[in-house]
């Protein structure tokens, strides 16, 4: 399908245009490390820190109670829901080496979507917190799961924060779980403690053995289960290393806001730390105040993240008080990443930051901007990572399209999901001679480098017009008191849609729909500017800080629908 691939000449020297695998499964990462920098720091948590000899061993003991005690065979379905914790590694690493497939699952879901998910997955057991033990013990009838593996957050905190940790938890929640280590239930820290670590070896096909499910958003339909292989993973991480040249392995430190349940915190921060021998400093969720504190303390040099993370820091008032000078890299994804964003928090941290692109499907990164050595364009998503393959495609015809031409982005590489987990019909349709059709609208310049203008179900056709939503963010993001944008689509019975602007604002800032409309209109054809604009506090978002546009979308027609009503 490709005839050239023009990005290949802006590569600087250091990174390779194709790269040698492992052939061993996933949790060799650990293992070699373990071997290799025992007492290096793997993991800083809150205040306490782990060893990768420590991490090694206590993985090696759930491992070998999953297999043993829980009777984890080889292809058994363990879910982890948990959030980003020591335990977390500790579980998915513990998985593989038993020879399970992981299933990520999110420590918010309702017991609907975990019952849903489990029952697609076909889990057997589950690694939760204890504060989400009743929510698993509501669905476990309803689905294969037998054995529940709890842990909580005070487990792994320093002394005396595990002592005042449960009080600060039942304020919070309300709740006390007590659960004893019997019967389907087991404690955690009982497993890890144990000194059995007699293990059976399965023989792995790590182009063929599935590490990981990873369910979609399911921003269309139920969430599908994305199957990712050992080979998927290990390859996507060996990218993202190539393209990290200047880090230097075991003296990097990676802060770990992304939640690990999502692909893109689990390979960029978990996986590719534990390869490098990196130490990660994890948090169990993003409080901005919190990030500062951390990044100013522990001195973080890498930091993945998305937009809405990076807007909440440069936004928080105590801003100036921390030093976030050791921010030397940062590639964000997960949402465009607007250019007023980039340019302020480079000028906060002295560091780099550059927009990248993938998805689940691909492990998840697939493009990025150069960090070093090769100018970055602005607005764009970069360039395809080593051994990737990108191309547009026509919607109408399915053809090649030249530079600059709107079309689909379709990928190939070894960092391309298997499929669907259970559902060949939904894999037929996105995975074709194993190309995947991303769903997203974009175009390559001649150069080589890449841009999205949008997702396929998100461009809004207004008067027979195609218009972009992120274009009237951009615009949007522009004016000093926006915080968060976003723009969608709305029924509308003249244009067939049109166009709203949902924002939130600084806080005490008195902007008007009418001064925002008048900014908008200096940059942007009146077509594409917002007819209606409406201020919120806060705005939907998924657990990465993806903001659910579709949500939004789905209020307005139930508005619609409610008036229709009320006028019949």
């Amino acid at each position: 399908m490709l005839e050239s691939k023009p990005w290949l000449d802006l590569y600087p020297k250091e990174i390779p245009a194709t790269l040698d695998y492992s052939t061993e499964p996933l949790q060799e990462y650990l293992i070699n490390t373990a071997r290799t920098s025992p007492e290096k720091s793997a993991i800083h948590f809150m205040g306490k820190e782990m060893t990768y000899k420590q991490l090694y061993d206590e993985t090696l003991s759930l491992a070998s109670y999953l297999q043993n005690t829980i009777g984890i065979q080889k292809g058994d379905r363990v879910a982890i829901m948990l959030p980003n914790t020591p335990q977390a590694v500790i579980s998915y690493f513990g998985i593989l080496m038993a020879g399970g497939i992981v299933v990520q699952t999110n420590p918010l879901y309702t017991e609907r979507e975990l019952e849903y998910q489990m029952q697609d997955a076909g889990a057997i057991a589950i690694i939760t917190l204890d504060i989400l033990y009743p929510r698993v013990t509501k669905v476990m009838p309803q689905t294969q799961l037998q054995n529940i593996v709890v842990t909580a957050i005070k487990d792994y905190l320093p002394f005396p924060k595990n002592l005042v940790y449960p009080f600060i938890q039942k304020k919070q929640y309300g709740i006390v779980v007590k659960v004893k280590h019997e019967g389907s239930s087991h404690l955690f820290t009982e497993i890890v403690k144990t000194n059995s670590k007699s293990l059976i070896q399965h023989e792995f096909m790590p182009d063929e053995d599935i590490a990981l499910l990873q369910y979609t958003g399911g921003t269309t339909g139920f969430p599908k289960g994305v199957m990712l292989t050992h080979k998927n993973l290990i390859a996507n991480t060996c990218m993202s290393e190539a393209w990290l040249y200047k880090c230097k392995p075991g003296q990097e430190s990676i802060l770990g806001i992304l939640p690990f349940f999502h692909v893109y915190g689990m390979t960029t921060v978990m996986i590719l730390s534990i390869k490098m021998a990196c130490k990660m400093i994890l948090l169990p969720k993003f409080d901005a105040l919190t990030t500062l504190k951390t990044i100013h303390k522990q001195r973080p040099t890498l930091f993945p993240g998305a937009p809405t993370i990076y807007i909440g820091l440069l936004n928080h008032p105590d801003l100036k008080k921390y030093d976030l000078s050791s921010i030397d890299s940062c590639i964000s994804g997960s949402a465009p990443l607007p250019v007023e964003v980039q340019q302020k928090f480079e000028e906060v941290t002295g560091g780099k930051l550059v927009e990248g692109y993938g998805l689940s499907e691909a492990s998840p990164v697939t493009h990025s901007n150069f960090l070093w050595d090769v100018p970055r364009v602005k607005g764009s998503i970069g360039v395809p990572y080593p051994d990737t393959e990108a191309v547009i495609l026509s919607v109408e015809t399915g053809e090649p399209l030249p530079a600059l031409e709107i079309g689909e982005i379709v990928i190939k590489g070894p960092q391309i999901m298997k499929g669907y987990w259970n559902r060949s019909k939904e894999t037929e349709e996105v995975l074709k001679d194993g190309w995947l059709y991303t769903g997203d609208l974009g175009y390559m310049d001649e150069k080589g480098y890449f841009y999205v203008v949008d997702r396929k179900k998100d461009m809004i056709i207004a008067g027979g017009f195609n218009i972009y939503p992120r274009e009237i963010e951009e615009v949007l993001y522009e004016h000093p008191d926006v915080v968060e944008a976003i723009a969608a689509g709305i029924p509308d019975p003249y244009r067939g849609e049109t166009v709203k602007a949902y924002l939130v604002l600084k806080e005490g800032s008195t902007v008007t729909a009418e001064e925002m409309n008048g900014f908008v209109r200096k940059y942007l054809a009146s077509y594409k500017a917002p007819r209606h604009y409406e201020f919120r506090k806060e705005l939907p978002k998924t657990a990465i800080g993806k903001i659910l546009r579709r949500t939004l979308v789905e209020e307005e027609k139930q508005k619609i629908e409610n008036e229709r009503k009320k006028q019949a």
